[in-house]
């Protein structure tokens, strides 16, 4: 189907979502663009989303038509740069809804904070728009299921961020593994210790900075005095709209231990250890140091986890290490190594030596691959189920570690722990009125 020509659909169906009190006046229609050029606006503009945009915008016939941020100062900083680097002047909005009714708009970009992550992608598909939107895919997982089912039920195109399946060197593992050149994959090591993880240095509340919207920003998610620390940057450390370190970089390095054997599903189990252990007391509610196995039918996955500090194994900050009987992949973004095992029998190694040392972030690729499959219609490299998949290996072991459950048994037929009622208890987030969970 072509991208122009689509049904529209109206804002309230009996099938849609309930979001009484919160639409825009009108109905929401696309309507026909006048040329082929993609128009794009963005939802969130201070730091991944601009960059999103700027890959956007670095295509041709890629057009900013709207930008959309509750910082007046980041909002007319980023117009300025977009006017002056892409000499396009987006019309600019503190209320995304708004935005939205903007009929010129072909796809949004959502580089909000994670707890906005579901609203914003639900509303822009309900708007008739294809969304590429940032990774956590949300932030809990009954966000996460009605993503999935929204993009189904308004037939658009939705990338999440998780980029790195659209670069080389871990389409290059890949190949090498589902081509059996290490071997029977038996287990996926991965590591993560960045120094960010620990959370900021504790400051006292303060006024909300002028031109800042900051009940808009809060959004859905529990009124609270302003900070700092929960704002620009470090919000992440704070349960309400992110899941520290392991939902920023877990969803990442994880999703390329699932993607190894193509699981597109919730883990059945997960055994995890999560503490504060960083000498120092710091502003956050998330972890600093997690330990988590993720048993699978015929391998494991462990994800090991030290917030403070920059090295790890293989002297790598971070990576995974997918381990063969003939051979052990180690990657990141820069480098794919193989490291062939010996066969003392055959006095030769079992596996080929491989080394690339010259990749680079792919983030430039992966909108490609969005825009081509906007105009194609094609599914995109990171569909939201895939999405889903990733985020839910972070959102289990953090509910585990925020109820102190060792282990988790998770059903996915019918969402729920089978193990515990406390965590059962997260599942769903509750709403800060008048905003409401959408129902598909």
């Amino acid at each position: 189907m072509n991208r122009r020509k689509f049904i529209s659909r109206t804002a309230l169906t009996t099938a849609g979502i309930g979001m009484t009190g919160l639409m825009p006046s009108k109905d929401w229609s696309a309507g026909i663009a006048p040329s082929d050029n993609l128009n794009v606006a963005l939802i969130g503009c201070r730091n991944m989303g601009f960059g999103i945009l700027q890959h956007h915008l670095s295509n041709p016939g890629v057009n900013c038509v709207a930008l959309c941020d509750v910082d007046e100062t980041t909002l007319n900083d980023r117009s300025a740069e977009v006017k002056s680097k892409f000499n396009q002047n987006p019309k600019l909005y503190k209320d995304f809804r708004k935005m939205l009714e903007q009929k010129d708009i072909d796809a949004v970009i959502i580089g909000t904070p994670d707890h906005w992550h579901c609203l914003a992608t639900v509303y822009a598909l309900q708007a008739g728009k294809d969304v590429y939107v940032e990774k956590p895919m949300a932030n809990t997982i009954e966000e996460c299921n009605i993503m999935v089912k929204a993009s189904i039920y308004y037939s658009r195109i939705v990338q999440v961020d998780q980029q790195q399946r659209s670069g080389f060197v871990f389409q290059k593992a890949m190949e090498l593994i589902k081509a059996g050149r290490i071997g029977k994959l038996r287990k996926i090591n991965i590591w993560a210790n960045f120094e960010y993880g620990v959370g900021p240095a504790i400051v006292p509340d303060e006024p909300v900075p002028a031109g800042v919207d900051y009940d808009m920003w809060l959004g859905p998610a529990p009124l609270r005095t302003f900070n700092r620390n929960r704002f620009h940057g470090t919000w992440r450390h704070f349960w309400d709209y992110g899941g520290g370190l392991m939902s920023d970089w877990g969803v990442h390095l994880l999703d390329m231990g699932l993607w190894a054997k193509d699981l597109v599903k919730a883990p059945e189990k997960v055994l995890t250890y999560a503490a504060n252990t960083f000498h120092e007391q710091r502003d956050r509610e998330t972890f600093d140091t997690m330990t988590v196995c993720f048993p699978k039918n015929d391998f494991v996955i462990n994800w090991d986890m030290t917030a403070g500090l920059q090295r790890g194994p293989y002297d790598m900050p971070y990576g995974i290490a997918f381990i063969g009987d003939d051979a052990t992949i180690v990657t990141d973004r820069s480098k794919i190594i193989v490291y062939p095992e010996w066969d003392n029998e055959a006095k030769k190694f079992r596996a080929e030596e491989y080394k690339f040392t010259e990749g680079k972030e792919s983030h430039f690729e992966h909108v490609r691959n969005f825009i081509d499959c906007v105009k194609s219609r094609q599914k995109p490299a990171c569909p939201p189920e895939v999405g889903r998949a990733a985020a839910l290996h972070a959102h289990i072991p953090n509910i585990a570690a925020r109820t102190g459950e060792s282990m988790l048994v998770w059903d996915d037929v019918n969402n729920r722990f089978l193990n515990s009622a406390p965590a059962n208890e997260l599942i769903v987030p509750f709403y800060r009125q008048p905003w409401t969970l959408p129902k598909i």
